[in-house]
Order: C-alpha cells, then structure tokens, then sequence
C-alpha cells in the first residue's frame, strides 16, 4: 500500500485457518474482520477434532479401568457409560475452547460479524446478519469455510439411525450394534471410541486393510486390536447402500454382502463448503467444489487467499492454521515459504495411537529410495512394560548417506506426544547420531527413539 490507511483484511469462516490468519494479520498492523456463520473455532471445535478427541479420553479411561486387574488392582468393577454425560462434557469443552478464540481475537482488535460472508466481486463482499447485509470491502480477503461430512447418494440419512461423523456425539444411549462405513482415521477412531464404550462394531473396509494409504505393518497392529475388542472387519465390503428398517439399519456391499445393526455411520469423506460463497461473482477458480490455490494459497484472483479443507489439501487442523499464518505474513508484505507438506505430522487417535511424519516405508519403497530403517518394539521398553502397554514400535526412516532423518512412524501409547521429537528432526534435517547421543528420561517411552535411531 502506498497510504497510510490500514491494509483491511477480511477472513471469511472462523476455523483453524481463518483464526490463525486474522490473528497473526492484526498483530502485524492489518485492520481485520472475521465473518463466522455459526461458532468461532470452526468445524474442529465443533464437531471434529477437539469432541472426538473427547470421546476418545473416555474410552480411553475406561480402557485403563478394564485393565487394572493386570496392574495388580482387584475390585474395580463393570463401569456404566452415561452418552449424555459424555456429550455434555465434549460440548463443555468445546465451549471453553470457543470463548478462549474470542477473547484471542478481541485482544488482537479483531472485529467478529456472525453471518454468512460472500465475495460480491474481487475487492468486495457481504456478510448476511440477523439485522441484514453489511458491506465488507477489502484490499485482502481470505476464504476459509471449512467442509462437512458426505452424504453418499445411496445412504439414507435420518441422523438418527443413519448417522455422520457429526450426529454421533449426542446420541441418547451406546448403541446396541453400531456398522460403521469408511475405514480411514475418521472411521478407525469411532470404531475404537464405540468398541471401548460398550456398542458391538462391525467395520466395513473398502479394500483389505483398515488405513489403506498407511504402511501395512501399522494396519496390521490396528487390526488385531480391533479383533481383540471384538470388532468385525468386513474386508473387501464397499459399500452401496444404507437405509433404517424399523428401529434398525440394513446395510449392504457391492459384492451381495448385508448386514444389519442399530446404527450405521458413514465415515466416507467430506465435501467444501464452497457453495454461496460468491467465488464466480470475484472470479475465484474452482475445482470439484475446491477453491484452486498456488503453494502460498493464493487463489486466480490477487488479493484473495483461501485455506483449509477448503482448497482440498491436507485436511489437518495443523495445516490449516500454519496455511492461514503463511497467508497472514505473506499478505502484510513478508517472505515466506511454501508449506512441505511431506513433514507434517499426523496422528491417529485409536489405542495404540498411531503417529507418523515425513517420509514412510512404504512410500519408500514404492518410489525405489534408498533408506535406512530402524525399527524398535514397544515390548523392549521398560515404561511400557510398566504402564501395561506393551503394544506397538517406533520405526525411523533416514538417508543412508547423510543419515539425516527422513520420517518415521511410531504406533503405541502417546504416539501423537512422541511423534513431535522425530517431526522437529524432519523438519531440521537433524542426523539420527543426535537422536542416539540425547539423553532420553529413563525409563520413558521416549527412549525408544534414541533406541530405534541407534
């Protein structure tokens, strides 16, 4: 800008991505707004990361309770599950979370419009509010609207029998026998949180393993988890139709295959919300719903930005935020760098947990690399022997030349805490010799990777 008025920054939808780009905007001297329809904290507060994660902790609480005869603990008897208490505290937390991001934003001077924001052109949009339109011209405008759970067509979703991923935190009692549809993260982690809870599970996996885009020798550790809880693993059972029959649900795959529950959810991906946004009134470029954007998220049009499940990248909530900090910096003027997105960490929270980052075997090996790998059980490692839990490995991955880390996985106990030591390596390009000479806590879980970089 050539003036000395404030650069005016305008964020559209209120996740992860839009918060973080707002914030970090403000704090570098922008004049911002943040139009969010519904929650401020987006679809990650709402209804995915932080309440499954929710749901998760008590499962796995009560994993721990089943399991303390083995620790020398008599007495502790069959514990109840209360759905509508764990809702209530899924939602509390949520709630926390919500108000904490507002007093973020109002700290940062961010304005906050509850409404339904929509570009009218390259340099100008709405927002719909209860009172009526306000209008919102901006020198910098970034989308981020997030997306929501797919409805197949051949699914008939009452959200009370045939269920999403979002109907699920607030059912009024553990279903009897829940099939869940999708054996992706989503899928795998309702099994574990519904399996632990008390509802009989039936998976149905579209192909032969459960996680079908991760190594398979993690897929395996999963599986047998699952078949120890009891869980059916329908393998080779796509799906093509999911209706209620009464107070039940009927479900049925490609290959004649049926079964039949209490309940069904579909866990089958997600869709943008990119519809009434205005992208064709400003220009923006478009692709199957998705918002095109180049490797610093700018979209055709100069000045606006889009971030998050919006743009159909990596559907992290740590992505989208570091999506909207890049945005932020970039459009104040300062240098960044694209995002590698072959060094972000992911986790899957499932017990054992399942945590990866950077480069895995199998991609290796697809692609014909040269690598080193390590592996080193969780059953050689005195605090999981201790703790009870002595399932699972950490593998790291390095350069056989440099031996500078390249990735690794790591399925166990707290493997989404661990997986941070061998994503700062990644990311730094830090040799497997500093991993092997760091002295870890003793006994911890954390020397299994000095162990396995050994």
């Amino acid at each position: 800008m050539t003036d000395d008025r404030l650069l005016r920054f305008l964020v559209i939808g209120g996740g992860p991505a839009g918060v973080t780009a707002a914030t970090h905007a403000a704090s570098l001297g922008a004049d911002v707004t943040l139009v969010e329809s519904s929650v401020v904290g987006g679809a990650a507060h709402l209804w995915d990361c932080i309440p499954s994660k929710a749901l998760v902790a008590s499962a796995l609480r009560l994993d721990s309770l089943r399991s303390a005869a083995r620790l020398g603990i008599e007495g502790v008897g069959m514990p109840a599950v209360d759905m509508n208490r764990l809702s209530t505290r899924a939602d509390a937390i949520c709630d926390r979370l919500a108000a904490g991001t507002i007093d973020l934003l109002d700290s940062q001077g961010v304005r906050i419009v509850t409404g339904r924001g929509r570009l009218t052109g390259p340099t100008s949009a709405v927002a719909a509010t209860e009172t009526g339109e306000i209008a919102l011209p901006f020198d910098v405008a970034v989308l981020s609207t997030g997306s929501r759970p797919w409805e197949p067509e051949w699914a008939v979703v009452d959200h009370e029998r045939v269920l999403t991923t979002r109907d699920a935190y607030h059912l009024p009692v553990v279903p009897e026998h829940l099939i869940v549809i999708g054996s992706g993260v989503t899928g795998v982690e309702f099994v574990h949180i519904f399996a632990a809870i008390g509802s009989k599970v039936t998976l149905l996996v579209s192909r032969q393993q459960v996680l079908p885009h991760r190594d398979p020798e993690v897929a395996a550790v999963l599986e047998e988890d699952f078949l120890e809880r009891g869980v059916a693993l329908l393998k080779g059972g796509r799906a093509n139709s999911a209706t209620r029959e009464g107070d039940g649900v009927v479900v049925t795959a490609e290959d004649g295959r049926r079964v039949t529950g209490s309940h069904v959810l579909l866990a089958v991906g997600s869709r943008p919300n990119s519809e009434g946004l205005g992208l064709e009134a400003a220009g923006v470029s478009v692709a199957d719903g998705h918002v095109i954007v180049d490797e610093i998220q700018r979209t055709s049009v100069p000045g606006i930005y889009a971030a998050g499940d919006l743009t159909g990248q990596m559907p992290l909530s740590s992505v989208a935020a570091m999506q909207g900090r890049k945005i932020a910096r970039h459009a104040m003027g300062l240098a960044v760098k694209p995002l590698d997105y072959t060094k972000v960490a992911q986790a899957v929270f499932t017990e054992p947990e399942i945590a990866s980052v950077g480069l895995e075997e199998a991609d290796a090996r697809a692609e014909g690399r040269k690598v080193r790998i390590t592996k080193v059980p969780f059953a050689a490692s005195p605090r999981a022997l201790i703790q009870g839990n002595p399932h699972g490995f950490v593998k790291v991955i390095s350069d056989p030349a440099t031996h500078v880390v390249l990735g690794g996985t790591i399925v166990g106990h707290h493997a989404s805490e661990l997986i941070g030591t061998l994503a700062l390596a990644a990311q730094g390009g830090i040799r497997v010799d500093v991993l092997v000479e760091t002295l870890m806590v003793h006994p911890s879980l954390a020397e299994s990777l000095s162990d396995a970089a050994d």
